[in-house]
Parts: structure tokens; C-alpha cells; sequence
């Protein structure tokens, strides 16, 4: 089962509806025990970083989520769900991110270029392939869809998985251990984005 982590912000529906192409088994929760029980759980977010960390302390399904990660579930970070996962963010000054990935989230610099960056842009994506990497059986360029005025930037560069040129390089996708996130809206990203979402669902907990 897939959980999808509601929490009062993000395309839930949407990723929901695109799990369900898979034939996969998804529930849209903020049940604990759902989400204890999933083998698959994904962190979405829409919106200012501030407000979605605001959302997810007032569900109290923090202290699940860390449990589930620290178990080794599969987790899928989308959009400011993948941004959540750093320790800030330049858009909500004072307030803190779960700090599971160490880093900031910054604004995007793009000279000549409009920010926020809305539409489709081709995948970077990073050599060797990971084992179980989200990026399998993508041909290249693969183009994917993305809508946001800030990204991450790591403290450590090797769990950047792919990127985009967007008047500089744009860190679209991020790796480490069982945790998995997007920048981009695989959801809205065609067949390329279904393959990144078939390619998540076939992760084991580690």
C-alpha cells in the first residue's frame, strides 16, 4: 500500500490518481496507523515552506514520519515536500524544516528568466544510476514538470540525483538512504513521470 501523507496541502488528488494508473493500492491519510502499516509513504506540499511545516506540526504526524524513515520505509518527497525534508528555507525565515536532509532551501537566481519557474524542463540526471534509482528505464532527455521559485541546495552535493538548467543549475531530485524527493511534480509529468513513480512503488524497506 501507498500512503499519501494529508496534512492539509498538495496535490493529493492528483497523486493519488497517478499511483492508481500504476494499479497501485493508495490511500490518502493522516491516520499514523495507516501510515505505519503502508510498505510506500509520500510527503507532498504545495505552498510557502512556513505554511506547510506549520500543517504537518498541527497534525502531529511528525514523530510517524520519522519513525517510518528511521525504519527504512520508502519515502517520496514531492515538490515542498521534498523541501520540508531540509533544515530551512529562505521563503520563511526563522522557521525549521524537518532537518533529514542537511541543507538550505534557496531562492532561484535565474537572470533574464521568469521565477517563479512553471513548465517543463529536461532531467540532468546524475552517473552511475543508484540501485532501485528512481531515474531506471528513463530514456534521455526526459522532460518532467516543475513549479517553484526556490530549491534545495545541500550540504552534502553527492545526494543531488538530477538537475535542470534554469539560468544555472536547479537541483530537481535528492537521494539519501531510503528517502527519496522530487523537486518536480512527477504526477504532472507524463509517461516520464509514471515511470518515476513505478520505479519508487518497487523500492523494499531497507
Amino acid at each position: 500500500m501507498v500512503a499519501i501523507i494529508d496534512y492539509g496541502v498538495g496535490n493529493l488528488f492528483s497523486v493519488q490518481k497517478a499511483f492508481a494508473a500504476l494499479g497501485a493500492d493508495v490511500v490518502i491519510t493522516s491516520d499514523a496507523a495507516v501510515i505505519r502499516r503502508a510498505e510506500h509513504v509520500v510527503l507532498p506540499g504545495v505552498g510557502a515552506f512556513g505554511d506547510c511545516m506549520k500543517n504537518l506540526e498541527a497534525s502531529g504526524l511528525i514523530p510517524v514520519l520519522r519513525e517510518i524513515i528511521k525504519e527504512g520505509k520508502p519515502l517520496l518527497g514531492i515538490c515542498v515536500g521534498l523541501q520540508i525534508l531540509f533544515e530551512g528555507s529562505e521563503e520563511s525565515p526563522g522557521v525549521s524544516g524537518l532537518g533529514i536532509l542537511k541543507g538550505y532551501v534557496k531562492r532561484i537566481h535565474a537572470e533574464g528568466l521568469k521565477v517563479p519557474h512553471m513548465g517543463w524542463n529536461s532531467l540532468v540526471v546524475k552517473e552511475p544510476l543508484q540501485p532501485m534509482n528512481l531515474f531506471a528505464h528513463l530514456a534521455a532527455p526526459s522532460y518532467v514538470y516543475f513549479v517553484h521559485s526556490y530549491h534545495a541546495v545541500p550540504k552534502d552535493a553527492s545526494i543531488v540525483t538530477s538537475y535542470t538548467d534554469y539560468g544555472g543549475r536547479i537541483t530537481a531530485s535528492v537521494a539519501q538512504g531510503n528517502v527519496e524527493a522530487t523537486q518536480f511534480h512527477p504526477e504532472k509529468s507524463g509517461d516520464v513521470g509514471l515511470v518515476i513513480l513505478r520505479n519508487f512503488i518497487e523500492r523494499e524497506t531497507r
